[in-house]
């Protein structure tokens, strides 16, 4: 008589898994999400769901840091790549004009809109932890430039990176509802008309 042999795990896509948690999550938000949701959009059971990745909570954090990686990075590289604060802004803000009405995805910030109306309140923290760490990078940006001279002495660097906060943080509430690039991108030439003028005989 034949051995009747145990039943294996279905396997899956691991990556295209979370790929779909991430969509379901940047589109609906962290509360409205359920894990029936989930489950359908990802292709697995719920069993597999909490071997994989853990519970809800924390399969959320691992689509931040995926999202943080894969779409949010621009924010990162225009920092980084451009001589001064008043450019590395004017990039990311014209970028997020791109980022966020792309319609290949979701519209608008996943870290930014994901926690709305969400009663856990580790998740708004977490959440909350990242953007403040954005404006901390803004400010430390513009403190850099204005003790090398490429803003005017007086600039207040705390004020002036949560202004370009709120402009992002308006942007993809916008574009969320229906903003286009093109309308977002004229939202970007304005907000940076506010931008310190610069010293004289100094570069963009």
């Amino acid at each position: 008589m034949a051995t009747r042999q145990r039943g294996r795990p279905r396997s899956f896509d691991r990556e295209k898994a979370l790929h779909e948690a991430t969509m379901a999550f940047w589109e609906h938000g962290y509360e409205a999400t359920s894990i029936a949701d989930l489950t359908r959009v990802m292709g697995i059971g719920a069993p597999s769901l909490y071997a994989a990745f853990g519970d809800k909570k924390a399969l959320f954090g691992e689509v931040v840091e995926s999202y943080a990686g894969r779409y949010g990075d621009f924010g990162r590289r225009a920092l980084a790549e451009e001589g001064t604060a008043r450019a590395a802004i004017g990039r990311l803000l014209g970028e997020a004009a791109v980022e966020y009405t792309d319609p290949e995805h979701p519209r608008g910030c996943l870290m930014i809109s994901a926690a709305a109306n969400c009663t856990a309140a580790d998740v708004r923290a977490a959440l909350r932890e990242r953007r403040e760490a954005g404006l901390a990078a803004f400010e430390s940006r513009i403190g850099a430039d204005v003790a090398s001279g490429a803003l005017p002495p007086g600039t207040d660097a705390r004020t002036l990176a949560r202004y370009a906060g709120a402009v992002l943080q308006g942007m993809s509430q916008q574009a969320r509802d229906g903003a286009s690039a093109d309308e977002l991108a004229k939202v970007v030439e304005v907000a940076m008309r506010a931008w310190p003028d610069r010293p004289a005989g100094r570069g963009a």
